[in-house]
């Protein structure tokens, strides 16, 4: 597993870093919606939520969802560190959906691979429906799947 950098520690998120997330999702420009921080870990970084990711469960299922570094913090290997921990945490088949090419391979260095609607669990169809019909209008979204649990 990767490591973090010097003043940074990872750990469960509280209602008190809220904000926090949702600053960061908004910074990526990601859906708002659906922010439990009780789903959420953290790194934090010199006192400073610099980094967040969730696991969502669906029936049969979970999400890595919401996964955000700062802009200031990318290139220091956090969303590593934070992927990893997130799949170790991972108790059912695990999925997720991202935009453009770049962000697909790099969820594939992890041993995510890109699946079709079709084969995703029924719990999840509905939720990445919204994605499918992007990508018919030429929006690169890719649904993936975690291929080592």
């Amino acid at each position: 597993m990767s490591t973090l950098p010097s003043g940074c520690n990872l750990r469960p998120a509280n209602a008190k870093d809220t904000w926090a997330i949702r600053k960061l999702v908004l910074s990526a420009k990601l859906d708002p919606t659906q922010l439990r921080w009780q789903q959420f870990s953290v790194v934090e970084c010199n006192g400073r939520v610099v980094a967040c990711g969730q696991l969502r469960a669906f029936a049969g299922a979970q999400e890595l969802g919401s996964l955000v570094v700062a802009s200031n913090w990318r290139g220091k290997g956090l969303g590593t560190y934070l992927v990893e921990y997130l799949i170790g945490q991972a108790t059912q088949p695990l999925y997720l959906e991202c935009l453009g090419r770049k962000l697909a391979e790099f969820y594939t260095r992890f041993g995510f691979v890109a699946v079709t609607w079709k084969e995703l669990p029924r719990s999840l169809k509905l939720k990445f429906a919204l994605s499918v019909l992007a990508t018919n209008i030429g929006v690169p979204v890719t649904i993936m799947r975690y291929s080592k649990l």
